[in-house]
């Protein structure tokens, strides 16, 4: 059972709308091997290791475990995959979905499985593989003991799993539709997007003062201020030495308490102490823990933890010490053993209640019972382990939030208020919380920053209550946004200047734009990080910006193959086109295939989906889409699908023909609203690149989904254009040579087809050049494909190669196009090969002279751009390029008379 890949899919993908971690595993020998043909050597062990495969159901609520016994289709793979699911329920992060695939090759499932954090996911199905492979095959010599690797698993993820408290607060996020981030290995949380974000790490909140913070860690300024506020607090003394303390016991009054002035969980406090060798031992246990140590007044009574949250008391519970009950057999030490049988004790903080431990400490609180390890308790007969009663020590929680008194729950809020505290735990200390502390003489022992709260969620007794539920309400009060519009957008060709555009209008409209691309991540208009930024690291950039409220995704086939989407869902989601490339590439070998790729952007829209009425792939994907509005766009006004459907009240985006030339207009709710004329976006160059008219199409039917207004639109397709400095490598045109340049990074056969398509309405006077290639991962037939749709439409052909081979000889995609132009009937003598790309471009340049047009297709864009404008033509001309269509012969001329044009126009003039 190799296992030959391992991808982590952070949202959204291919296999499921829900994160997923995905082995490709080779089961060699073991290939169309079921689980029931090792029904005794595989699953009674598994069960015995892991009795929580008893509760995992299949999809329609059968047993798992019967569907291993009986079911022969379930493979090896499910198998592993529901393993490494068990593992991450009993390590406290649970998840969904388990199941495998078969690939192509013979022998080869893909095994999938859900996960809430990645490293305890990838670790859980690492395990999950072992375990199997050493079940089916006990033979080998592998020194594998399954109990132990299963222990060392569990203390692995109690490191990193998020413990009860933070899934609390994610799970009340997630019901409230909140987006949540876990942004470190501990339990630091964003919850929202963009400028909307908050954090929060267990309950510390990123709107938590930290001067209030300050104040009550200092617990001898936190105990004087609420006294000075008429609240009650015990008498304290700051001391400095094992002498001060006893003086301060004794000016006091036994018996005492002595504490860190700034400690935390319980840890360095000793209470009811009565003697002075007692309050000495408690000074350097209490010294040892913060930076002073006060004693202090013992109040009477058991301990309350009042939990406030914005101002108010959401929670109160009543905590008791670690502690184990008689049966009258069992000894102390058997009796912790037992009570840590219960599945909700774990190390630390990682489950509902902490493990019991039999330390000095407890040992020593023994004793003063007059009880050892091994004494057998009376059936009944409790035997205290602590003198605390910290959660964090072994405690228990009674929920007392239904019976506390009024007088109580208002001295509770006041005292966190005092505090400044938006989160705060008051320690409580009263003989019955029922009773109001002004007859039984309670008082606050401590103010907690950050307080825990899983004793308020599942306490030991009573009721949970919903914490995390008051947390979320205060951070995003009821109607109070979480999440920043999200519009994403895929197809084959023309995404990135689409997203350009869009992001282009959204900033002119005053937004703060962040937005993905394959050359960048920008922010406001700022490059961030270079590179192709098309997959969910970009998606997190940007959605973690604390300035962003706007997010552009541009969202390429590759990010989604590889590692699913970096969002949940977005608002407005676009399929521009679906054509061939990247075929035969991480799966994906057909057209259909590279469709249901692309569909995802539109398959978690949630409000409208933009859809190209004009390609089948993409008009089929209406059907698969959950959006509230369904907007198609088309250039063909006369599309019958389309004309149907904005009949009936439904948005559209059409181009049709006017007195001006073609215009953009919209369709909605039976309006009929004319938007911009295509000569007047700059970016179409006079409405000549039909592929930019579409694209403009595109990005005026997002910005108009996501609530912009016409004039906000207009404003920012007229103010967009293709220049290198605004959209690098999507049609960049330079005209001071005298000679028009022509820059595209297309690279498939649709692309190039456009742009040949636009050298033809561009009418040039001269010669045609073109250099064309293809990527050198691309299929054989994708290579001539691209040279056909350049074939007889130039003059002079240059064929070249990437820098990157990609596995390829330098000469050999070169070559093959230039076969391929030839099979097409263009003469051998038009055309040259130059495998380098830089020499490929200079050789273009070269061959120019005034009025011809160079079309180039490139993967250097910037390099190749710094050759065109610092090229220095022998014959430069003082004048640009003129932009004229060809000679006019069909006018009449009188005699004398010629026909002039230039900057003015076309006009009759003199002859000399």
């Amino acid at each position: 059972m190799k296992l030959l890949s391992t991808s982590v899919y952070v949202g959204p993908n291919i296999f499921s709308k829900k994160p997923l971690i995905r082995f490709t595993v080779d089961f060699g020998e073991y290939a169309g091997k079921c689980a029931a043909d090792f029904k005794d050597r595989l699953i009674n062990p598994l069960v015995e290791a892991l009795p929580g495969l008893l509760q995992e159901e299949t999809d329609d609520g059968a047993p798992f475990v019967d569907r291993m016994r009986n079911d022969r289709d379930c493979d090896l793979g499910e198998v592993i995959a529901r393993v490494a699911l068990t593992l991450q329920k009993l390590a406290a992060a649970p998840t969904e979905i388990a199941l495998s695939q078969e690939r192509d090759e013979e022998g080869v499932l893909e095994v999938l499985f859900g996960y809430v954090s990645r490293r305890i996911g990838i670790e859980a199905g690492d395990l999950a593989r072992l375990i199997v492979l050493e079940l089916v095959d006990p033979s080998s010599n592998r020194n594998f003991n399954l109990h132990e690797e299963v222990d060392d698993f569990f203390k692995f993820a109690s490191r990193r799993s998020l413990g009860p408290s933070a899934m609390a607060l994610v799970k009340a996020a997630e019901a409230r539709d909140i987006p949540w981030i876990r942004l470190n290995e501990d339990s630091l949380i964003q919850l929202g997007q963009g400028k909307y974000q908050k954090r929060i790490e267990a309950a510390l909140t990123s709107q938590t003062p930290c001067i209030a913070v300050d104040i009550a860690k200092d617990k001898e300024f936190c105990t004087q201020l609420l006294y000075d506020l008429g609240l009650p607090a015990p008498e304290q003394r700051y001391v400095r030495d094992n002498k001060d303390a006893i003086a301060a016991a004794e000016r006091i009054g036994y018996p005492v308490v002595v504490k860190p002035v700034d400690g935390n969980h319980g840890r360095g406090v000793s209470i009811n102490l009565e003697t002075e060798d007692e309050v000495w031992n408690a000074f350097d246990k209490a010294a040892d823990e913060g930076s002073g140590v006060i004693v202090e007044q013992m109040i009477p009574g058991s301990d309350h933890r009042l939990l406030v949250v914005d101002g108010k008391l959401v929670a109160a519970a009543k905590r008791v010490p670690a502690r184990v009950v008689g049966d009258g057999r069992s000894t102390i030490e058997e009796l912790i053993d037992k009570e840590n049988q219960d599945p909700r004790r774990g190390v630390g903080h990682e489950n509902m209640l902490t493990r019991l431990e039999l330390d000095k400490e407890a040992r020593r609180m023994l004793e003063s019972q007059r009880l050892r390890s091994d004494s057998v308790l009376e059936e009944g007969r409790e035997a205290f382990l602590r003198r605390t009663a910290n959660l964090s020590t072994g405690g228990t929680a009674v929920d007392v939030t239904e019976t506390i008194h009024p007088d109580n729950k208002l001295m509770a809020e006041r005292a966190i208020k005092a505090v400044g505290l938006d989160i705060g735990g008051v320690d409580f200390l009263t003989t019955d919380i029922t009773q109001s502390y002004r007859e039984t003489g309670g008082a606050i022992c401590e103010i907690n920053a950050g307080p825990g709260i899983r004793m308020h969620i599942s306490p030991s007794e009573g009721d949970s209550r919903d914490v995390g539920g008051a947390v979320m309400d205060m951070l995003f009060p009821p109607g109070a946004p979480s999440r920043i519009p999200i519009a994403a957008l895929t197809g084959t060709n023309g995404k990135t200047t689409t997203s350009r555009m869009l992001g282009h209008i959204l900033k002119m409209s005053g937004h703060v734009v962040g937005q993905t691309s394959t050359d960048a991540v920008s922010i406001d208009g700022n490059v961030t990080v270079k590179g192709d930024m098309t997959g969910p690291t970009a998606a997190g950039m940007v959605l973690r910006d604390p300035d962003v409220d706007i997010a552009v995704m541009e969202t390429a086939r590759g990010g989604i193959v590889r590692a699913g989407l970096g969002y949940h869902y977005c608002d407005v989601g676009a399929v521009l086109n679906v054509s061939s490339d990247h075929l035969g590439m991480g799966g994906v070998e057909t057209l259909d295939d590279l469709a249901r790729v692309k569909r995802l952007v539109v398959e978690v829209a949630r409000d409208t989906a933009v859809l190209n009425a004009d390609n089948i792939h993409t008009l089929k994907m209406a059907a698969h889409t959950p959006a509230k509005h369904i907007c198609y766009v088309s250039r063909n006004p006369n599309n019958a699908l389309v004309r149907e459907h904005f009949k009936r009240g439904h948005r559209a985006v059409v181009l049709e023909r006017g007195a001006n030339g073609e215009q953009i207009v919209f369709y909605d709710k039976e309006n009929h609203i004319p938007l911009i004329w295509t000569h007047l976006i700059p970016a179409t160059i006079e409405g000549k690149a039909t592929h930019n008219v579409e694209n403009a199409m595109f990005a005026a039917a997002m910005a108009y989904s996501l609530g912009l207004t016409l004039d906000q639109i207009r404003a920012g397709l007229r103010t967009f254009n293709s220049s290198f400095y605004q959209s690098p490598g999507r049609m960049n045109v330079f005209d001071e040579h005298g000679f028009r340049v022509i820059l595209d990074y297309g690279h498939n056969e649709a692309a190039i087809a456009a742009m040949a398509d636009l050298v033809e309405r561009l009418e040039p006077r001269g010669k045609r050049i073109v250099g064309v290639t293809c990527p050198g991962d691309r299929r054989d037939e994708d290579v001539t494909a691209n040279a056909r749709a350049v074939a007889g439409k130039f003059d002079i052909y240059i064929c070249h190669t990437d820098d990157d081979l990609r596995g390829r000889g330098p000469r050999e995609i070169p070559e093959m196009m230039r076969d391929a132009l030839i099979a097409e009937g263009v003469d051998p003598s038009s055309i040259e090969v130059i495998p380098s790309e830089i020499e490929a471009v200079d050789r273009a340049l070269e061959l120019a002279r005034r009025n011809d047009l160079i079309l180039l297709f490139c993967a250097g864009i910037a390099r190749a751009w710094k050759r065109i404008i610092y090229f220095s033509p022998t014959d430069k001309p003082d004048e640009r390029v003129e932009d004229t269509p060809a000679p006019i012969t069909d006018i009449d001329v009188p005699d004398g008379y010629r026909i002039v044009s230039d900057e003015r126009g076309v006009r009759l003039a003199p002859r000399d």
